[in-house]
């Protein structure tokens, strides 16, 4: 182990810039860089990041860069070098650690078996994690995910119990008509252009209405969902999303932007994710992904 705490020349300070999680300790005594500081970190052992001074420290690190400062020091002072963790390693570490919690748990929950996307559930979850800690869900205990890479011939909405790790509902799910014919490809926020809008929504209340049972929401990300109350975004069921429907016409029924579900099945999920769930409708969109400020923190 190499020490930080040394003699150095006239000319030079050698100060330690670290690109990778370490183990740090200062005079021999461990000390924990890696706390964490929410309560789904806490509940899913995700260690977060947080800023801390160490003097005298030591390091190993499969990946350090040394930084050569000039000054005029006497040759037989010692250098204290006090190392803070900046915040963009701070949240690069966070990130990584969510990203790995969720191929855990996409592969622990065989989703995939089940057609849910890997990218859908990584940045599902990295989305939702950012809503937990940010304590803008109610009901944390629920994730809903509309998986729009899939053809609406399949069962693309995903009802996930968070706390129990397991799969409560899988079921066909419409897009706007507008959006697409088979598969939903374009994207809107925009009032009446019956398109399915992308991101992270939160569920509100539900009302009975001309679809029976149904559930508002409340679009999260600016620009991109953020009308779908002006729009009259809501969660309903419908008989024109079932096996029976695309048997007879060819082809799964579309909205006029709403997530349609089966009437069958509609009541059930609703009651399980109103009041303050997440919903998340993924696309592989470049720029959304990009600049997602639930996604991205």
């Amino acid at each position: 182990m190499k020490t930080l705490s040394k003699l150095v020349s006239t000319s030079s300070v050698s100060i330690l810039v670290i690109t990778s999680p370490v183990l740090i300790s200062s005079n021999h005594k461990k000390v924990d860089l890696f706390t964490s500081t929410s309560a789904v970190a806490a509940s899913y052992h995700i260690p977060v990041l947080t800023n801390k001074t160490v003097k005298n420290i030591s390091y190993t690190s499969p990946a350090v860069t040394t930084v050569v400062a000039e000054k005029n020091i006497n040759k037989a002072a010692a250098v204290d070098i006090n190392y803070t963790v900046s915040a963009a390693a701070k949240k690069a570490f966070e990130v990584k650690m969510v990203i790995k919690q969720a191929l855990t748990l996409y592969d622990s929950m065989k989703l995939g078996e089940s057609g849910l996307d890997q990218k859908a559930f990584e940045y599902a979850w990295r989305g939702y994690h950012n809503l937990v800690k940010e304590g803008k869900l109610k009901k944390e205990g629920v994730l809903s995910i509309c998986d729009f890479t899939q053809s609406s011939s399949n069962k693309r909405l995903y009802v996930i119990d968070v706390a129990n790790k397991k799969l409560l509902y899988n079921t066909y799910v419409s897009h706007g008509m507008n959006s697409g014919v088979e598969y939903a490809t374009s994207f809107s926020n925009a009032p009446e252009s019956y398109k399915s809008s992308l991101g992270f929504f939160l569920t509100t209340k539900t009302y009975f209405g001309r679809n029976g049972l149904s559930l508002k929401v409340k679009g999260l990300e600016k620009g991109y969902n953020d009308l779908a109350a002006k729009r009259h975004i809501v969660l309903h069921g419908s008989d024109y999303i079932t096996p029976d429907y695309l048997k007879d016409n060819g082809e799964m029924g579309r909205s006029l932007g709403c997530a349609a579900m089966p009437n069958a099945v509609s009541p059930k999920i609703i009651r399980t994710i109103k009041n303050g769930s997440c919903l998340f409708i993924y696309s592989p969109v470049v720029k959304y992904l990009n600049t997602s400020s639930v996604i991205n923190g």
